[in-house]
């Protein structure tokens, strides 16, 4: 074959290559020029010349926002335009009085300000996908705690108003002499007040949170207490039972049709003094969750991450490794994998966890918290290294993941989702203002995203609007619109634990339920009753 047709050949599949590794856009792609034209140095460019390369370089950069590859139909284009009109009306005003933009506020201080916004009355309307990144005791609202509360053979010891706050316990007999029966002290004090009360010791709500709480390790003090307060509570077999039913309820409501959900696995008791096993425990979850899937069938389900404390000892976690391998022999369906959860950065690595790690079946999905501290350079956020190390499918939070180039390349070619939680972010003490956020970055340049709630109960929002809001008008650029919010919907899918035939089943539902939605939206808004 002669020399100049190899050579022909060899260019042309260059540029095939170079075209396949990152493809642009058409109209930015021409013979000598790219989206930033090179000139000597000595000359500069035309005016006119200048503008069309800033405007070849805008569109160069949306061709890489997460969701730019969607195609909206006719009524979601109808709904598209109407929501971006509601959100550049929202950003004009923030950016000229930031003071009063929502995602620029801690959330406890503008929290009745949510309900004003016509962008986050559009968000709630959507169906949303999943929850990937849950805790099992801070699903539902407080309103499911103090519904508890009014259970016969509740006792209380200790007072509200204090550092620590009373004690409950379940029982049929007084458990001691300082203990009181709830319903009598729900008597001198009014139902009313009781209620206001349950639900203040089991919320980090203040009115002036930035004051309340001076530092991270502040506020995640009373976080973990909470925990602690709430267990005695909540995981009485009868409440565990229904409060994880109606917390299922509260977040279909909110158009979240799937979760994946952590759990410590804590003692559960009755009034008989059983303690129930881990695998009577997990037993309940999946009876719940069948039994709300047949009564909603638009629930595409729930699946469960065993989640125990990164604090344990060698020989306390060498039983944890005994327990989720018997909780994935005896549910290897619902069992959606192993996680390590409590504050990091006191807490034990993953690094001192891997020889253990390593051991457990690679038919065991890991979902590790990873990353979630301001810190660099340090054990916590080199966490983000060993999850990836490890084989995590999916990474919590990964709030220091912009400080580790190498971390972001493997997600992006890995393909691990990062579970993105704003709120708790923002509660939490690593970051004030959602537009400083490190997830901008995974917005801008499509990274596999997720955007979760965490811990909904605590922080007084709802079980995914409030995120999803905060994540598309503090978070993501100003033009990402509805097919953001779409991918990040399919994104909760396609990352989630579920097989691939569960996956086609889950993507059905949740089509439909978008379609009818978005036909509703967009009726409404040709009516004008939006």
């Amino acid at each position: 074959m002669p020399a100049n047709i190899i050579m022909k050949i060899l260019i042309t599949s260059i540029l095939i290559l170079n075209l396949a590794i990152h493809v642009v856009p058409q109209h930015l792609i021409s013979s000598g020029t790219s989206a930033v034209e090179s000139k000597p140095a000595s000359a500069r460019p035309t005016y006119e010349d200048y503008k069309r390369q800033r405007e070849n370089f805008l569109q160069a950069e949306e061709y890489h926002f997460l969701g730019a590859n969607v195609t909206l139909n006719e009524n979601e284009q109808l709904v598209n335009k109407f929501l971006m009109r509601l959100k550049l009306e929202e950003m004009v005003k923030g950016f000229n009085d930031s003071y009063n933009f929502i995602p620029a506020r801690h959330i406890f201080e503008v929290l009745d300000r949510f309900g004003q916004s016509k962008v986050f009355k559009v968000i709630q309307r959507l169906p949303k996908g999943g929850v990937l990144h849950a805790h099992d005791m801070a699903l539902g609202s407080t309103d499911l705690i103090v519904n508890a509360t009014y259970r016969e053979n509740l006792w209380q010891k200790g007072n509200f108003g204090v550092s620590h706050g009373p004690q409950f316990k379940f029982s049929k007999e007084k458990p001691g002499k300082e203990w009181s029966l709830v319903s009598e002290i729900r008597q001198w004090m009014t139902d009313k007040v009781y209620d206001a009360k349950v639900g203040e010791i089991f919320s980090l709500y203040n009115a002036d949170p930035l004051n309340a709480y001076k530092s991270l390790d502040d506020v995640w003090s009373k976080f973990q207490n909470l925990f602690g307060s709430l267990a005695p509570l909540i995981t009485f077999a009868p409440v565990w039972r229904q409060y994880y039913h109606d917390s299922l309820k509260q977040f279909y409501d909110d158009h979240v049709q799937y979760l994946e959900f952590r759990g410590v696995l804590p003692d559960v008791y009755d009034l008989d003094g059983k303690i129930y096993s881990a695998e009577e425990i997990v037993q309940m979850y999946y009876e719940e969750t069948e039994e709300f899937k047949s009564s909603h069938p638009e629930f595409i389900g729930a699946k469960f991450i065993y989640a125990p404390g990164r604090f344990a000892t060698d020989d306390e976690f060498l039983k944890i490794i005994d327990t989720a391998k018997r909780l994935h022999k005896k549910f290897p369906t619902f069992l959606a994998g192993f996680d390590l959860v409590g504050q990091e950065d006191p807490g034990r690595s993953l690094l001192e966890f891997a020889p253990a790690l390593l051991k457990l079946p690679a038919s065991i999905n890991f979902f590790f918290h990873a990353g979630e501290t301001n810190w660099y350079g340090m054990k916590t956020d080199q966490n983000l290294i060993d999850a990836v190390l490890l084989g995590s499918k999916r990474i919590g939070h990964g709030f220091a993941v912009l400080k580790h180039p190498k971390v972001l390349k493997e997600i992006k070619r890995r393909q691990i989702c990062i579970e993105i939680n704003p709120i708790s972010n923002q509660v939490l003490k690593l970051v004030q203002d959602q537009r400083n956020h490190p997830a901008a970055l995974l917005f801008s340049d499509n990274y596999p995203v997720v955007v979760s709630s965490d811990d909904p109960s605590f922080w007084r929002s709802t079980p995914l609007s409030h995120d999803f809001y905060v994540a598309f008008t503090g978070i993501a650029s100003a033009k990402q619109d509805l097919r953001l919010l779409k991918q990040l919907a399919l994104n909760s899918i396609e990352y989630s634990a579920m097989n691939s035939e569960e996956k086609t089943s889950a993507k059905e539902k949740w089509s439909q339920a978008w379609h009818d939605q978005i036909s509703a939206l967009a009726t409404d808004i040709v009516a004008g009753s939006v």
